[in-house]
């Protein structure tokens, strides 16, 4: 097993300050190799923390934790803060009960505020520094910020506040040119044009060293004038000054693999009694050679060899993510108003080889889910078939375009949403639990969610010409391998699939729950009870005349879903069924009405009210 001897120092906030400076480039490697080792075996975001270890070292350093504040931006780059803070217990990342993957303030009083979604940190600091005025402390405030989140609008909302605080913030710009893809957009470029005026960063150390020696008095019309020669500079080498404009001192761009840089300009900034921003450059994956090569591929991922850096596969079924990807591609073909928009996502909704092939008609308008639906809303209006592929626990941000901009307008929208359902290791930010619920209540919303791939690409090309706002939903996993062979009928707007009847028990799936369905039915009919195995399609419209047809022939009735229970599918069942006054037994199979922690998808299910065993134990009690 390999030593960390001087990682092996840190047990403790605050420990890194007894690490003799010599010493200090030593802890970097080691983090380096901890990290790697560790991810190899537990999957996780490693391009990432890799590419954030002296940052992270120098803010330890300067900080006094957990009385000063740090909020890092999204909050998968937090594996080195944690090893710094004495959470060590690596085997254990992203495991039920174990290490957060995440900044939780619950497993450490250094993590001061709960993150998981881009764009949020400024907001957070800003929110802490306004506390700090408000009770007369002097704790530091530091946010640390990705560059691609500040494509995202709500950083530069906070960014339109912040210039107007008259006291010391600090914002430390991680300026790695990634966020989970290649970063895109006006920000991007801006961000790039300050990385190459190098010939502006020597004239400005040089003229500032001049400044700083001329005394005033009587060369004091000089020194203004110099400085205002330097500003002239400034708004040449580096356009717009963007900050800056917004009322920030700006300080970059710096080496932010180089410690001295690091805290020298910590401590330069918080002399300022102004928000100060330091443009730090990073390189993800830095250190470990396959992460620096594909830093888009070790942003989130599983176990994998590290000599060769190859993901450990196992068997598995194709993913709802590969039939998408492949659907697309064969209606791009068909059809030139098909339209991929993503959020960031290029790579992990499945876009990219569409986007390869059609690049006119492939748009990722960066970490902006908001303006990715309002963007397609207008595409729509214009007569194009836009496709909007976004994560279920990304697309939450953009729920008021959703409602206005598409459903009220009557916009022709789809809206492909990936990672439904619980997604795991991520835990409480990433689980994508709360979809149907949210666009259920939506007036003119289509909801449908398939129960393998052959289907989805079926509801794929229905959606694309209803001429209607659709919604399909599926997981992150696989298609179940018992689902993944069950025959596919033509789709009918509304309208459920019976896959087998009887007259027991009426089972409702919704989309990969088919799987759960079906242990179900087996199980039942070994008691020598009669299954009808319905596959929903639809969540909204529900399938009204089904719910009612099997109400009247079966004893009990039975829906499956992978959502909360708070306005899911089972409570419209029961809707229809009290409106109706039907006479039948009912249970809602659904998620448990909170928010899920980290662990593997398996143990969730069981934990959070969807174990097969349990769900079969409350249909029996209708059988005596």
């Amino acid at each position: 097993m390999t030593e960390y001897p001087v990682l092996d120092r840190i047990n403790k906030p605050n420990d890194i300050k007894k690490i003799q400076e010599k010493d200090l480039p030593e802890l970097a490697r080691e983090i380096r190799c901890f990290l790697t080792e560790s991810v190899s075996k537990t999957g996780g975001h490693l391009s990432s923390n890799l590419g954030i270890v002296e940052i992270t070292m120098a803010l330890h350093l300067f900080l006094d934790l957990p009385e000063d504040k740090v909020v890092f931006d999204v909050g998968h780059q937090t594996y080195v803060h944690k090893l710094l803070t004495g959470r060590k217990n690596f085997e254990t990342l992203r495991k039920k009960g174990g290490i957060s993957g995440f900044p939780k303030s619950s497993e450490s009083d250094c993590d001061s505020f709960d993150t998981g979604h881009s764009s949020t940190a400024l907001s957070v600091a800003a929110g802490f520094v306004a506390a700090r005025e408000l009770s007369g402390k002097k704790n530091k405030v530091v946010a640390v910020v990705g560059d691609g989140a500040l494509t995202g609008g709500m950083a530069l909302e906070a960014i339109n506040n912040i210039g107007k605080f008259k006291s010391n913030m600090i914002i430390i710009l991680n300026d790695n040119e990634m966020s989970i893809d290649q970063n895109v957009g006006g920000m991007a470029n801006y961000l790039g044009k300050i990385r190459t005026k190098k010939s502006y960063v020597k004239f400005k150390s040089g003229l500032e060293n001049m400044l700083d020696e001329i005394p005033g008095g009587k060369g004091e019309r000089i020194v203004e004038r110099l400085k205002h020669i330097k500003d002239s500079f400034k708004t040449f080498f580096v356009s717009g000054m963007l900050f800056e404009d917004f009322g920030l001192t700006y300080i970059g761009p710096i080496n932010g693999h180089d410690i001295d840089q690091v805290l020298t300009a910590l401590k330069s900034a918080s002399s300022v009694d102004k928000p100060v921003i330091i443009h730090a450059i990073t390189q993800k994956g830095r250190g470990y050679l396959p992460a620096e090569k594909r830093p888009g591929k070790f942003h989130g991922i599983g176990p994998f060899d590290i000599k060769t850096g190859k993901l450990i596969k196992h068997p598995m079924t194709k993913t709802f993510t590969e039939g998408f990807a492949e659907k697309m591609l064969e209606l791009g073909e068909e059809d030139d108003k098909i339209l991929g928009i993503t959020a960031a996502m290029e790579f992990g909704t499945g876009l990219r080889e569409f986007a390869e092939r059609y690049p006119d008609r492939f748009f990722d308008v960066g970490i902006a889910e908001q303006h990715a639906v309002t963007f397609a809303a207008a595409l729509a209006k214009s007569g194009y078939k836009p496709v909007v592929a976004i994560y279920s626990t990304f697309l939450q941000r953009s729920y008021d375009q959703i409602l206005h901009d598409v459903c009220l307008t009557k916009q022709p929208v789809v809206f492909v949403i990936d990672r439904a359902g619980i997604t795991g290791e991520d835990g409480e930010t990433h689980q994508g639990i709360f979809d149907l619920s949210y666009l259920t209540n939506i007036p003119g919303m289509t909801v449908m969610a398939p129960m393998n791939c052959a289907e989805l690409k079926e509801m794929l090309e229905y959606a694309v010409n209803l001429n209607a706002p659709v919604a399909i939903r599926y997981p992150k996993c696989g298609e179940s391998p018992s689902a993944a062979g069950l025959h596919v009928s033509e789709i009918e707007y509304g309208k459920a699939e019976r896959l087998s009847e009887g007259r027991d028990v009426a089972l409702f799936s919704v989309g990969n729950s088919i799987d759960i369905g079906l242990e179900l039915k087996t199980r039942l009919e070994a008691d020598g009870l009669s299954v009808s195995l319905y596959n929903s399609r639809f969540v909204c419209p529900a399938d009204t005349e089904a719910v009612k047809d099997a109400a009247k022939k079966h004893k009990v009735l039975v829906t499956v879903e992978e959502n909360v229970k708070k306005g899911g599918f089972g409570e419209s069942i029961a809707e229809i069924i009290a409106e109706n006054g039907l006479q039948t037994g009912f249970v809602n199979a659904s998620l448990k009405d909170s928010f899920i922690e980290h662990g593997c998808r398996t143990e969730l299910l069981k934990a959070y009210g969807l174990d097969t065993e349990e769900i079969y134990g409350k249909i029996r009690r209708f059988f005596g």
